[in-house]
C-alpha cells in the first residue's frame, strides 16, 4: 500500500520547514552574574579596608612620634613650675569656695530694714553643714517702725525664721529695744567674686 504524499515518511524535519521558538529562561546565568557583581563589590570594600587600615596605622605611628619628639623637648624645670602653679590655683580656689563673704547679708539687711530702726550688734555664726545664723540687738524708733521691719522680713526668702523678741521700751526716749535672730539663706553669705 502506498502512502498519500502529505503523510511525512520520516520524523527528521527537513531543512526547509519553519524554526520553532524556544522560550527557556536561563535563571542560573542570571543568578551568577549577580554572585559575581556582590563578589567585585565585597573585594573593592575589602582592598579599601586594607588601605584604610594602613593609611591608619601610618597616621598613629606618625603621631606617636610627633608626641615623643614633643615629651624630649620639654625642660622639666618648666613642667614643675607649671605644676606649681597648678597647685596653687586649685588651693586659691579651694579656699574661695570655702570663705564667707558678709557683705551680701549686710547688703540684705540693708535693704529690708526701715531706716529708723538700728542694730546695736550683729553675731553671725556658721556651723559645719554651712548654714548661717544671726542674732542682733537693736533699737527702734517706735513699735510701727518694728513691725514694718517684721513684716518686710517675713516677706524677704533671704532672711529665715527671722524671730523678735526681748521686746522693751526705752523710758528716756520712748524708743524699742528688740533682740533678733534667724536663718540666712547660704547663697547670701557665699563668696562669688
Amino acid at each position: 500500500m502506498a502512502l498519500l504524499p502529505s503523510i511525512p515518511t520520516s520524523f527528521v524535519p527537513h531543512p526547509g520547514g519553519t524554526p520553532t521558538k524556544k522560550t527557556v529562561s536561563d535563571i542560573g546565568g542570571v543568578l551568577g552574574f549577580i554572585a559575581y557583581g556582590v563578589l567585585a563589590i565585597v573585594f573593592v570594600i575589602a582592598i579599601g579596608v586594607f588601605i584604610y587600615g594602613r593609611l591608619l596605622s601610618a597616621t598613629s605611628e606618625a603621631k606617636a612620634a610627633a608626641v615623643t619628639q614633643a615629651a624630649a623637648a620639654l625642660d622639666v624645670k618648666t613642667v614643675d613650675e607649671f605644676v606649681k602653679l597648678r597647685d596653687r590655683l586649685d588651693a586659691g580656689a579651694r579656699l574661695m569656695s570655702s570663705h564667707v563673704a558678709l557683705s551680701g547679708f549686710l547688703t540684705t539687711l540693708e535693704a529690708v530694714m526701715p531706716s529708723t530702726i538700728r542694730f546695736l550688734s550683729v553675731r553671725v555664726s556658721l556651723d559645719d553643714s554651712r548654714t548661717a545664723r544671726f542674732d542682733a540687738a537693736g533699737v527702734a524708733k517706735n513699735f510701727n517702725s518694728l513691725a514694718v521691719a517684721s513684716v518686710a522680713f517675713a516677706s524677704d526668702s533671704r532672711i529665715k525664721r527671722a524671730i523678735f523678741s526681748n521686746i522693751g521700751i526705752n523710758k528716756d526716749d520712748e524708743s524699742v529695744t528688740f533682740s533678733l535672730s534667724g536663718g540666712i539663706d547660704p547663697s547670701v553669705v557665699v563668696f562669688t567674686p
